[in-house]
């Protein structure tokens, strides 16, 4: 019950009416939004990262939504992105984004939490995993989705007319 307690006190700390006001008016690149995308089943995971501004997406797949393995996504997908375009990020309140203090560290990032059932406080990355799905439906069992193949639908998404 006291680590419970604990964790909501962090994740106030954090609420997403924290952030610097710029973010909120999407005019620079480096504000992201995260998420997962579940396969069916919860037989493997998308965890997403959606620029604010350009609606640039970056991907990777994961078969557990243990924290640690979606921290280590992050951190990878965000290998080849210039330190200059990583100023901040809003996730929503599950445990899989909890090593977020590690996160900040190894990524430059500064983390900040959505309230709990606000889910169009990161608009921009549920209308993105909404474009996703087209590629990757609910119905579809993720075990079995490469890299590569998920790398292949970012590009096209990246890559549409706006």
């Amino acid at each position: 019950m006291q680590r419970i307690e604990e964790r909501k006190k962090q994740l106030d700390s954090r609420r997403i009416d924290k952030r610097p006001a710029v973010v909120e008016t999407r005019q620079r690149i480096g504000d992201w939004e995260g998420d997962r995308v579940v396969g069916k089943n919860q037989s493997g995971y998308i965890v997403t990262m959606v620029d604010r501004k350009t609606g640039y997406l970056v991907a990777k797949t994961t078969r557990t939504k243990a924290a640690h393995r979606v921290r280590k996504a992050i951190e990878e997908s965000f290998e080849r992105i210039p330190r200059k375009y990583k100023q901040t990020t809003t996730f929503d309140n599950g445990t899989e984004f909890m090593e977020y203090e590690q996160l900040e560290q190894n990524t430059g990032l500064q983390i900040f939490f959505a309230y709990p059932y606000h889910s169009w406080e990161r608009g921009t990355n549920q209308n993105t995993n909404g474009l996703l799905r087209q590629f990757f439906p609910k119905s579809r069992d993720f075990s079995n989705i490469t890299q590569s193949e998920l790398d292949q639908a970012v590009r096209l998404l990246n890559n549409r007319p706006r």
